[in-house]
């Protein structure tokens, strides 16, 4: 019998936790993981009791032609990364991993080469979450050393979403 290796595990179900995600433009789900146990989760959404973009039929961002990781200002949704981060005590997520996917709603497939954006690469410090690990496609994946965007300032520039 061939097991699905541990990453992977957790990575699938980042993708499940995707699934719930609202935005129009992708679909991202995280979950945080520590010691072997899910502590928190987190998908892509309007904040509480507001509506979401897919209840709307439309994306802002999309009307205004805005390209992926600029003006999040205007975006509706809180990031999965963040909406697992508040979910969780800082205690607990100190040395834990996040494990993060990302689906395109129009295909249903995992969406490679994607990251955390800026704020939530800032809020995984700040967390004190040690690694990032994004699936890539079925069954790879990148691996992110948060202390690196810790002592490369310059990473924080770069997009995700």
């Amino acid at each position: 019998m061939e097991r699905v290796s541990k990453i992977n595990y957790y990575l699938d179900i980042a993708r499940t936790v995707a699934k719930r995600g609202t935005c129009l433009r992708r679909k991202f789900g995280a979950i945080i993981v520590k010691n072997d146990s899910i502590i928190a989760t987190g998908y892509a959404g309007a904040p509480r009791g507001r509506k979401n973009c897919c209840d709307l039929g439309y994306c802002l961002r999309d009307k205004m032609n805005i390209p992926r990781g600029e003006r999040y200002e205007l975006c509706r949704s809180v990031h999965a990364e963040a909406n697992a981060i508040i979910s969780a005590s800082r205690e607990t997520m100190i040395g834990a991993d996040l494990y993060l996917a990302c689906i395109d709603p129009s295909t249903g497939q995992s969406v490679p080469g994607t990251c955390s954006c800026q704020m939530c690469k800032r809020l995984c410090i700040n967390a004190g979450i040690s690694r990032v690990i994004v699936r890539e496609d079925g069954e790879n994946y990148t691996i992110y050393d948060v202390n690196e965007w810790i002592e490369n300032d310059d990473s924080l520039g770069s997009t995700g979403y």
